[in-house]
């Protein structure tokens, strides 16, 4: 499991999701200032561009596809009603775009991938497609931008708004690992910070049988289900939708997912905005420091804000920690609040603001009552539990992709050694996250492809890249990391200081710097800061 899973939920607020409820050299351009223009018939395609090099063409590995998929016409329908919810309403439409399963075999075998639309409203000055994702990984974008739409009614007006579930998402061949029986099974059993011989035996057990049971319900998918593949669909979803360059709005993962694109290929890259950004120039291990430093300082804002010294709140909550995990808490489902559900339960409000009042309503009944109801009904909330015991399957995809993605395989001897350094940066936070370095992918049956992701993009046009001081998931330093790295006059940092996963639609300033720039093509200078 990693924190940051439950992204385009937790950041209903800012008009991600609903809320319901792991994660380069820049190079220089041909100026330092970025220049908004505007095409004569107002799309983006050509807009806030830097000059591009006549001899600019994207990675070398772009694959060259045949007419089959750039020429394929999307059959737009009535949506169906996605797993686990309702289908939205009569001004969206659905369909499927054929992606080659393996790239470097461009006419072989392909994959559905699932596509969401609402038509722009004003057609006469329409902008083209604005395609969404809202992170993860793992998240479906098919079942969450109708139901947060709204968020974006000012951007619909001249852009379709476009969603999709990645490849190993849901309706795009989505990954299964495990039965729901099986997954209730290991959240009642291991113990995600074992103290003793048997349960880190238990844990790296259950973490093996996990990529097993991936590798049996998914194998065929499992090997190309990583980033740089999504970005490619991404390309193909562009040229099908007629988009001269893509228009794009990624959250959390969907950071990392723009920033990829924007490597491979930097021509094609439009009015772009990168929020709740993901640190490129992190490994796993530097992920999880990150998130251990994120998390502590959005407990300790939390603290502060209920008139409590952090230091001590922390205290506090790490032994309440402590004593759940010698004796689980009784709850009246039957079910009992184990450490690891509790620290789950902790995590999850932390996304926004919104979510303290309810954090202080869970820990009071945990502290003074000695029950953990509401920490138990925030956990299954992060881990996409329904009172039916049903479990949705995003934390199956978001570990296949991020596997798929990171070289990363630290040992369980490893995790120990962190565990000094990362209690020093949290008591409440820093053992689950240090043993999950070696949880996440132990014993992974497919390989990583890199240790960091690639995101220098020379050539292409700013990119706006909106960091939030208080983001507990994707700390506010990433952000001028994603910057640095897409390159001068790429990068364009944007920061807002407050609290929570994300910045659209929670702060007005930010809100209305991202309108302008989708719908005007207007860069804001870079270290612009709202408050």
């Amino acid at each position: 499991m990693r924190a940051h899973r439950r992204v385009h939920r937790a950041a209903a607020r800012t008009g991600a999701a609903l809320l319901a409820a792991g994660l380069l050299a820049g190079c220089g351009l041909l100026r330092s200032e970025p220049e908004a223009t505007e095409p004569a018939d107002g799309r983006p395609g050509d807009t806030s561009a830097a000059p591009t090099p006549t001899d600019l063409k994207d990675s070398p590995k772009t694959p060259k596809l045949p007419s089959a998929l750039t020429e394929q016409r999307l059959d737009w329908q009535r949506c169906p009603a996605p797993q686990g919810g309702e289908a939205p309403g009569s001004a969206w439409r659905c369909a499927n775009v054929d992606v080659p399963l393996d790239y470097t075999e461009p006419s072989g075998e392909t994959l559905s991938i699932a596509l969401v639309r609402k038509q722009a409203r004003d057609k006469g000055r329409r902008l083209g497609s604005l395609l969404f994702n809202f992170g993860g990984p793992g998240g479906s974008g098919v079942g969450t931008l109708p139901r947060s739409a709204d968020a974006y009614a000012k951007l619909n007006s001249r852009y379709d708004l476009v969603s999709f579930d990645p490849r190993g998402v849901a309706a795009s061949s989505g990954v299964r690992c495990r039965t729901d029986k099986e997954q209730e099974q290991a959240h009642r059993s291991v113990d995600l910070t074992p103290d003793t011989a048997a349960e880190e035996k238990a844990f790296i057990e259950d973490a093996a049988d996990f990529g097993a049971g991936c590798e049996r319900r998914s194998g065929a998918i499992l090997p190309h289900v990583g980033t740089v593949n999504a970005a490619r669909d991404l390309d193909l979803i562009r040229e099908v939708l007629g988009d001269e360059k893509l228009s794009y709005f990624g959250f959390s993962y969907g950071t990392e997912l723009g920033g990829t694109y924007a490597h491979i290929f930097p021509h094609k890259v439009g009015r772009t905005v990168l929020d709740a950004v993901v640190d490129p120039t992190a490994d796993g291990i530097g992920h999880a420091r990150n998130q251990t430093t994120g998390f502590q300082r959005a407990l300790e804002n939390y603290l502060k804000d209920r008139d409590q010294d952090p230091k001590t709140g922390s205290e506090r909550i790490a032994r309440l920690l402590a004593r759940i995990d010698r004796s689980p808490l009784p709850t009246d489902s039957g079910r009992e609040l184990s450490e690891s559900l509790a620290i789950t339960g902790i995590v999850t409000p932390l996304y926004s603001e919104s979510g303290w009042p309810a954090l202080t309503a869970a820990l009071d009944e945990a502290e003074n009552n000695g029950t953990g109801n509401g920490l138990l009904r925030l956990a299954d909330s992060y881990n996409g539990r329904d009172e039916q015991g049903r479990y949705d399957t995003q934390n199956h995809s978001q570990r296949a992709i991020s596997c798929a993605d990171s070289a990363s395989r630290p040992t369980v001897d490893e995790a120990r050694a962190l565990l000094p350094e990362f209690r020093k940066l949290s008591p409440v936070f820093g053992p689950f996250l240090a043993w999950d370095t070696a949880g996440w992918c132990a014993q992974w049956p497919v390989e990583g492809e890199h240790e960091t992701p690639e995101t220098s993009a020379p050539g292409a046009g700013p990119i706006l890249v909106v960091g939030t001081t208080g983001d507990p998931a994707t700390p506010y330093e990433g952000a001028r990391r994603m910057a640095d790295e897409l390159g001068k006059g790429v990068g364009v940092l944007l920061t807002n200081k407050g609290e929570g996963h994300g910045a659209y639609g929670g702060n007005d300033c930010v809100t209305s710097t991202i309108d302008d720039y989708f719908l005007d093509g207007k860069v804001p200078e870079d270290g612009t800061t709202c408050s």
